[in-house]
């Protein structure tokens, strides 16, 4: 990031509407009059990825003079996005997003989102605005831990938001609760339905949204579960662009471009946003901004989730382990990309289907690439957040896969070891690692008990299911971890590639 930073900076402004046309000439601003904009989406998780993807795509359909229409509402469930909408409001909505290629970096300015709800318990400001008929798509960024799925895959009806959501429908506490709130209110004035929008990392992320407002809405009002299912759409979608967290170093990057932006977003130089056409209220041409609308999604996301987003895992942890701070000095690490290349090609892509113009092979190369790049400082520590969603997410899947067909699974026995000794909460150097998963207690306990008893790990049923009955798995991984607390990380990965503990 240093050597981004210009020498000679421009004297940072203050970013909002009035002080647009007072920015360095070489930042990107919004040519269209936010005036003539009116709401069409509300987007509920107004966090970096969302700015630097969905709300990109609908920034450049205005600057080409389309969707006018569809202006975003920003909002949130949770009392911690008071914070991001303070910020935000400040600055009239407008973003500063910062394109990092290896050597460059490149601003722009962008302005889709014209308003931030209120956060507030009982979510009657969301409810309401998602109630006009205006607003035709509901968007969610909500991480993969917010959809609240139970270890069968469905609707975790014992969580107590979703408890409190069945028992109080008219002031819930959840996202999905929301939705259908508004959704009731629509159907009682005859407003009709809007499509609801995930842009989460989950396989079959429409499906899963279907399941989790419907199956609430059936234990509320059965007529309006009815009602839903036949009226509104969930279409699946996969999202793909690399945005780290925004820290110190981003927002000084922002200011020495010129821009005293209080929330920039900085992204790497790529973007993928493949779409299922399926959407009840009408849509942005999205295409238009490069989007593709395709009946074929799910082969788009089982590629990513699989390579992109397994990929991340079987870094991440091993970079924790061995301070390493970043994707891209995982990726520059000797050891921990040998694992990473040899699990991508042996144990990942060949249960992962091609795609127009791209093999998994041919994948897992951009991919490498893309978590190559120097100035994308995405940590380890925010890749690892959460393991508890995304290893059951994005690893296991494919575990299980590899064990139906008999191949290797040395390489993911490994990444599951990397993981339940992160989980341990030390590094290799003796450093403490900070809780970071919503389960945290629960995996730490896990995990010191596993130092002298393997199993004890891949006891969480939650987690691994009938894994732990998976002869193969269980004993590759407790060699593994095993071997990890006895000669270390680094030991482990050096075996794996000289195929020593096969």
């Amino acid at each position: 990031m240093d050597e981004l930073m210009q020498k000679n900076a421009p004297q940072p402004l203050g970013l909002s509407l009035a002080t647009l046309s007072e920015l360095p000439a070489d930042i990107a601003r919004p040519s269209y009059h936010r005036s003539a904009l009116t709401p069409g989406i509300v987007h509920i998780g107004l966090g970096n990825f969302h700015r630097a993807h969905q709300a990109w795509y609908l920034h450049r359909l205005m600057q080409a003079g389309q969707a006018f229409d569809w202006a975003i509402l920003g909002a949130g469930v949770r009392p911690y996005d008071s914070a991001m909408r303070d910020k935000l409001l400040a600055q009239d909505c407008l973003t500063t997003l910062i394109e990092l290629s290896p050597n460059s970096a490149a601003a722009e300015v962008t302005g889709a989102m014209i308003d931030y709800l209120p956060i507030q318990q009982g979510n009657a400001a969301l409810i309401s605005a998602m109630a006009q008929p205006g607003i035709r798509i509901v968007s969610l960024t909500v991480t993969e831990g917010g959809y609240f799925i139970d270890p069968a895959g469905g609707l975790d009806l014992t969580h107590p938001d979703i408890q409190h959501d069945i028992a109080n429908p008219t002031t819930p506490d959840t996202v999905f609760g929301a939705i259908t709130a508004a959704l009731a209110l629509r159907r009682a004035a005859g407003h009709g339905p809007f499509t609801t929008q995930s842009c989460d990392n989950l396989q079959g992320n429409g499906q899963i949204t279907r399941q989790a407002v419907v199956t609430l809405a059936r234990h509320q009002d059965p007529a309006l579960a009815d009602w839903i299912e036949a009226q509104c759409s969930f279409p699946n979608s996969m999202v793909d662009c690399i945005v780290p967290a925004t820290g110190t170093a981003e927002i000084a990057l922002a200011r020495s471009l010129g821009v005293n932006d209080a929330a920039p977003v900085t992204h790497e130089n790529y973007r993928q946003w493949v779409i299922e056409d399926d959407f009840c209220a009408g849509r942005p041409d999205w295409d238009q901004a490069g989007a593709i609308f395709t009946d074929s999604v799910h082969d788009y996301e089982t590629m990513k989730i699989r390579i992109l987003n397994a990929g991340h895992q079987v870094l991440a942890n091993a970079g924790e382990l061995c301070s390493v701070s970043t994707i891209a000095d995982c990726m520059a690490h000797p050891e921990i990309a040998a694992l990473f290349n040899r699990v991508q090609h042996e144990e990942i892509a060949p249960y992962v289907p091609g795609v127009p113009g791209m093999t998994a092979d041919a994948y897992v190369d951009l991919i490498a690439n893309r978590f190559s790049n120097p100035a994308i400082l995405d940590t380890t520590r925010r890749v690892a957040f959460d393991g508890a969603s995304r290893h059951t997410g994005f690893v296991l899947p494919i575990l299980r896969d590899a064990l139906a067909a008999g191949g290797p699974v040395e390489g993911l026995s490994l990444v599951e070891a990397l993981w339940a000794r992160m989980c341990a909460g030390t590094r290799e150097d003796g450093s403490a690692i900070d809780p970071n998963d919503p389960q945290w207690d629960q995996l730490n306990a896990a995990a010191l008990a596993a130092r002298d008893r393997p199993m004890a790990w891949l006891e969480q049923t939650h987690l691994y299911g009938d894994l732990l009955q998976e002869p193969r798995f269980a004993r590759s991984f407790i060699r593994w971890l095993t071997l990890i607390w006895d000669k270390g990380t680094i030991a482990a990965l050096r075996d794996y590639a000289a195929d020593r503990a096969v």
